[in-house]
């Protein structure tokens, strides 16, 4: 495979609608790699914090990431289906999602990623951080952050 480009969703209509946007800027004739960041549980929630027990039992635990891997998957055939990405690489990864995209793009040698930014503005921006900030800061390659095509 070609360095290949990275698409990122999360499942929403914005991101579909970012990453139809970056496609239209890209164009099709790149090899492409559909990505989606698993919000699983932390595996803290397990042990405690040895003032208290586990937050949770191992099979809930199992069942969160179950779910996750769940989600995970139904944003990556959304985006195949909606998109028309039917032979693209897939790659459902887990982590802070900032750190995970920038770890797969620098793992697959990407040429570029391409994401959506949801607009956060100021003080929320400051307070949760955006993902696509943290992308731009610290990608080993080009980043596309686009606006949804729906909007």
């Amino acid at each position: 495979m070609a360095t290949p480009v990275l698409l990122c969703t999360d499942g929403s209509d914005e991101a579909l609608g970012a990453l139809s946007a970056g496609l239209a800027l890209l164009g099709r004739d790149h090899d492409f790699v559909l990505v989606s960041v698993m919000d699983g549980p932390d595996e803290a929630s397990l042990v405690g914090s040895g003032h208290a027990g586990a937050e949770m039992s191992l099979s809930e635990y199992d069942d969160q990431v179950a779910e996750a891997q769940k989600t995970a998957q139904r944003a990556i055939e959304e985006a195949q289906n909606e998109l028309s990405l039917v032979g693209a690489e897939v790659r459902i990864v887990s982590g802070k999602p900032g750190e995970a995209i920038c770890h797969l793009a620098s793992e697959l040698s990407a040429s570029a990623i391409v994401l959506g930014s949801r607009g956060r503005g100021g003080l929320k921006r400051l307070f949760l951080g955006s993902v696509s900030d943290h992308v731009v800061r610290n990608a080993p390659c080009s980043v596309v952050v686009t606006k949804s095509s729906l909007a």
